[in-house]
This record gives C-alpha cells, sequence and structure tokens, in this order.
C-alpha cells in the first residue's frame, strides 16, 4: 500500500515543489524541525509549514511527534531512501552543468577553528599543484560528526571512527593551558597558583575541560577569581591573547600563535580528549580524480602535523614545577 502511495506521488498533476522535498530529507535526516531549520538557513515555523504542504500534496503522514524528537512513519523512511538519493544526483548533475570552462568545484565541510587555523594557511599550496580544482568550503558546524550530502569531502570530530564512509585518520585533539605574554611573569611567579589570581577562560563546548587538565596534572579543580564563558574557539584564542584571562585551546591548531609570541604555553602539560578528526568521503567517490587529489594533499598535510610548538621559557618551566 506504501509502495502504492509512492507511486500514485510520481504520477501527482501537481508534485510537490522540490524545495520542499530539500526541506523533508532535511528533517528526515535530523529528526528535528529546529535543526533542518539551522542547517538550512529557515525558521522553524518554515519547516513546519512546508512540511504540512507536503503531507497535503501526498496525502500520507510523514512524521510522528514524540517527546523527545521527530520519528518517520513508514511513508516518511520509504520518501526519505527514495527521494535523498535523486537530489544527490541532481546536485551533482547541476553542479556538471554549471561548470565553466572545465573548471570543477569540490565541496568541502571543515571545522571553522581548524579551518581557519591550519587549512586556509596552507590552501595556496593545493590550488598551485590544482589551479583547474574550485573549492566550496562550509564551515556552518563548529563540531561536525556526520558527512552531509552536500559535501564531497568532510573533516569530521569523533571519538571512533566514523562508519559507512571511506576515512583516513588525521590527528588526535588535545588541549594546552596559555595565557597573553604579558602575563608570563605572572604565571613564573605564581607557579600553579596563578589560577587563583586570573580569569578562567571557558569554552562552552567543553565546560569540563579544565578539570579534566587539573586532573591530568594532578592538580585540584582549579578555583579562578573569575570565569569567562565563550562558545567559540575563535573568541576563547582571542580573548587569550588579550590578556583577558588563561585558557585551554587546541595545541596542534595554535602552532602558529605560540610561533609568533601571541599565546605562552603555559605548563608542559597537554590534556588529551576523546576526539580525533577524520578525513571522509563516501566510498562511491573516493577515487573521483578532485576528490582523490585533495584527500591524497589532505593527509599528507595533517596526518603528522606539525608540533614544534615554542618551548617553554626557563621561568615558566621552573614555575610548572612549583
Amino acid at each position: 500500500m506504501l509502495a502504492t502511495g509512492i507511486t500514485a506521488m510520481m504520477r501527482l498533476s501537481r508534485p510537490p515543489p522540490i524545495r520542499n522535498l530539500r526541506v523533508f530529507c532535511a528533517a528526515a535526516r535530523l529528526r528535528s524541525f529546529k535543526c533542518a531549520a539551522d542547517e538550512l538557513y529557515l525558521t522553524p515555523s518554515a519547516v513546519s509549514h512546508q512540511m504540512k504542504e507536503l503531507q497535503e500534496a501526498l496525502g500520507v503522514r510523514l512524521f510522528e511527534r514524540k517527546p523527545r524528537a521527530l520519528e518517520l512513519t513508514q511513508a516518511g523512511a520509504i520518501l526519505l531512501d527514495e527521494v535523498g538519493p535523486l537530489l544527490e544526483a541532481l546536485d551533482r548533475t547541476l553542479a556538471q552543468v554549471a561548470r565553466r570552462g572545465g573548471r570543477r568545484a569540490l565541496r568541502v565541510l571543515l571545522p571553522p577553528f581548524f579551518a581557519s587555523e591550519l587549512f586556509i594557511p596552507r590552501l595556496a599550496g593545493f590550488c598551485a599543484e590544482h589551479p583547474e580544482i574550485d573549492i566550496q568550503i562550509d564551515t556552518r558546524d563548529p563540531r561536525p560528526a556526520r558527512h552531509p550530502a552536500s559535501a564531497d569531502v568532510s573533516i569530521l570530530i569523533a571519538a571512533t571512527e566514523p562508519q559507512g564512509v571511506q576515512c583516513s585518520r588525521l590527528f588526535p585533539l588535545s588541549l594546552t593551558a596559555v595565557c597573553a605574554p604579558q602575563h608570563t611573569a605572572a604565571v613564573a611567579r605564581l607557579g600553579r597558583a596563578v589560577f587563583k589570581e586570573m580569569a578562567l577562560i571557558v569554552h562552552k563546548p567543553r565546560a569540563q575541560a579544565w578539570s579534566e587538565w587539573a586532573e591530568e596534572v594532578g592538580l585540584d579543580t582549579p578555583e579562578p577569581r573569575n570565569v569567562l564563558e565563550l562558545d567559540t574557539l575563535h573568541a576563547v584564542v582571542r580573548a587569550a591573547e588579550r590578556g583577558i584571562g588563561v585558557a585551554l585551546v587546541p595545541t596542534v591548531h595554535c602552532e602558529d600563535w605560540f610561533r609568533s609570541g601571541a599565546l605562552v604555553r603555559m605548563f608542559p602539560v597537554e590534556l588529551p580528549t576523546a576526539d580525533t578528526y577524520y578525513l571522509v568521503t563516501r566510498p562511491k567517490d573516493a577515487d573521483k580524480p578532485d576528490i582523490r587529489a585533495f584527500s591524497d594533499w589532505m593527509v599528507a598535510q595533517f596526518t603528522e602535523p606539525r608540533t614544534a610548538t615554542r618551548p617553554l621559557s626557563p621561568a615558566l618551566r621552573i614555575a610548572a614545577c612549583s
């Protein structure tokens, strides 16, 4: 009966607009109108309205509302399985038609701080090697954990190797305690007591990181003078650079900050996290020339990242032991 319903949809005199189907696929994949709205830059009410239009056009219910999330009806699951690949194929075809003069566009999903601190500074090398490839960068998700249909290549942050994709492990995420250079003397003088004299900068998505760092070092959880909570790594690093307080920052990402002296590592201790950066593509796409060239370049650049960070000054080495 359901299959008959889907077949009937294909014979509709006025099929639903493609925009409704795109919104449906996002909402069905994310199991949330709000998350779909965020991904598509719509309001939740707009997503809800489009889903109402789609269900009325098809004459079937596609979602069941549950206390914590949406669930697909059987018809909704069938529609997602059938329409999702068709929209992907349509996007690929449109991209091919839109290519100018034989140029090719590669869609890449990156975490924003990875993009700004690691990827962009090295991108000129890839562009010089492959001037025929155009690159479209998506950095909307600060912590991407899945490879979306809208990307050819993604950098994902995950505790375990992503499944169902072609995957290359790049490097693990570790965190380092830092401060601005003008606070070096205070750190050298106060040692571990510095946390009682300076503000603690906290990255909201990793609110427990300072407690974990203290446990790694063998200290009690810092009891700072005050706490500044920020929601992006860009803001955390910039606040530390401006001398607002001390922060935990990704070690590999901030190498240039250490080398320039804009940030100073306070202690010779890094906090390992459960997260690792992975480069992923769909298995069916992995051997396409553009994707293969880009993936090989990314693996060569980031599988063994440069870790020759600026060493601690003698004063800070002494402070670290106090």
